[in-house]
């Protein structure tokens, strides 16, 4: 790829040509099938020229020695087998059996490294009929994908920057989240979202971080990154079984390896335990899908973790079972959680109510904060974040209303850094703030009924301008007597040219 580019590979360089071999399958595959593909052929070809440079550094190190290079390879962060390189299925893209090809390569990828990527590939199937259509047409577009990325040299030296492959694959993904629709809750949180959140929780070195519904990872790599260093812990549970995949694939793209990402129904099975037990962290965060239906209520009444003591969410709508349950994974003496969720959550009654009520008087309601509507792909409702901690120095409770701060866009809108910035100093500062935050105390929630509805605690509204009534009719007759002169001076022109 001598001249293509530039001698480092930029970030946006890279975007545009893997965002261009999408076009190998779109309007053909739906998006939410082919960024399985896209994505894990982006980490294949990346894993490879990862590869494929260290072994040529070691061989120059051991002066072209085989055995000793091949020796020191097996001590890599992870192996790369012959038959699992890109350059080997690149050199057979014209073989008639290419998916089934495609699939050893992964194969050979996760049980050579069963540490790190067991399981990964387990949902994806490039020898797929239903999914990629009948072996001329499948061979055709593989053929495509593969050369697509060829023009891709992805060794570490030719990046400009250790970041640019976790930052293109978080590229993709959130764009294949804007093609998707409703569907891309599943698997994305907006980044400013994410970027928010974590800012507001704080994560420090040293933490245990989960998301029990950490779809992509994104949010997960939010907190990391807020942290600043890699002394930290992260856990993630997501229930599909593909964006399970593109999760664990973003981790290790990332450099987050030992993050321990589960697979399976957070609800009906966590899967984070120690012994029989559910582990705790220092800070839960997620972003649940809003209003679940069949959630699980039928197994939560005989729940073995006791997550639901407070209640029972109803059946159809599962936000406060999420919430509950990320209540009960943190510690007891200092846990933090972080939760989006419909404003439904904040105000509906019934058992939702009363579940509500509980956590307030239990004193682990720390914040309501407001966000804009169409912030999220699939959906323009306004969300809003609930914040909790224990053992809080206070029993009051911050509103803050942000809905009103965004920069509109054609599809969704987004935070600013001014705007998220304003939320995080709303929350630091934890005081009155005229039209835009307040700290209601238990008296107010109580006389409320527990209520949390935004505009109960933060008004917004703005008095218009007091009208003179006096002073805007003088004005009236001014401009009537005004407009007689001209229309008299008009007449009188039109007298002239004899039009009357």
């Amino acid at each position: 790829m001598a001249d293509l580019f530039s001698p480092k590979l930029t970030q946006a360089e890279i975007n545009n040509v893997v965002w261009r071999a999408c076009d190998t399958f779109r309007g053909v595959v739906d998006p939410s099938q082919y960024k399985d593909y896209v994505l894990t052929m982006l980490f294949v070809k990346y894993l490879s020229d990862v590869w494929k440079e260290r072994r040529a550094e070691l061989l120059t190190k051991y002066g072209g020695d085989q055995q000793r290079a091949e020796r020191a390879m097996r001590l890599e962060r992870f192996v790369v087998a012959e038959h699992g390189t890109f350059d080997y299925l690149y050199q057979r893209r014209t073989a008639a059996n290419l998916g089934e090809l495609i699939n050893i390569a992964l194969e050979e990828l996760e049980e050579s490294n069963r540490a790190k990527l067991e399981g990964v590939f387990r949902n994806i199937d490039f020898n797929s009929d239903s999914a990629l259509g009948q072996p001329r047409d499948r061979n055709a577009r593989l053929k495509h994908l593969l050369e697509d990325f060829s023009v891709l040299d992805l060794r570490p030296s030719n990046l400009e920057g250790e970041d640019v492959i976790g930052n293109a694959y978080e590229y993709l993904i959130e764009r294949f989240a804007s093609d998707a629709g409703k569907k891309a809750g599943e698997f994305y949180t907006p980044k400013h979202v994410s970027e928010l959140l974590a800012r507001l929780m704080a994560p420090h070195a040293g933490e245990r971080i989960c998301d029990p519904t950490c779809g992509s990872g994104s949010l997960l790599i939010r907190m990391a990154r807020q942290v600043g260093s890699r002394n930290v812990a992260l856990y993630g549970q997501e229930l599909n079984g593909s964006t399970y995949a593109l999760c664990r694939m973003n981790m290790f793209l990332h450099g987050l390896d030992d993050a321990e990402i589960a697979w399976g129904d957070t609800l009906r099975n966590p899967q984070l335990l120690e012994g029989d037990r559910l582990r705790r962290f220092d800070v839960v965060v997620a972003n649940p899908p809003f209003s679940l239906d069949k959630w699980g209520i039928e197994e939560a009444a005989n729940d073995v973790h006791n997550r639901f003591w407070r209640g029972l969410p109803p059946k159809s709508r599962g936000d406060f079972a999420f919430i509950s349950h990320m209540i009960e994974t943190t510690y007891e003496g200092h846990g933090r959680v972080g939760v989006i969720v419909p404003h439904g959550v904040l105000f509906r009654g019934g058992g939702e109510g009363k579940i509500r009520q509980r956590l307030i008087e239990d004193n682990l309601l720390d914040a309501v904060i407001g966000l804009p509507a169409n912030l999220f792909f699939g959906t323009g409702i306004p969300a809003a974040m609930l914040l909790f901690k224990r053992a809080r120095p206070t029993t009051d409770v911050l509103f803050i209303d942000a809905s009103g701060d965004f920069e509109p866009g054609k599809n969704q809108n987004r935070l600013s850094e001014a705007h998220m910035a304003r939320v995080v100093a709303a929350y630091a500062a934890y005081e009155n703030e005229v039209q835009y935050a307040h700290r209601a105390t238990t008296d107010e929630l109580r006389q409320n009924d527990f209520n949390l509805n935004i505009p109960r605690y933060v008004n917004t509204f703005e008095e218009e301008a007091t009208v003179d009534l006096a002073a805007t009719q003088r004005e009236i007759d001014r401009l009537e007597t005004q407009l007689e002169g001209v229309r008299a001076e008009l007449r009188g022109y039109l007298s002239e040219l004899k039009f009357i």
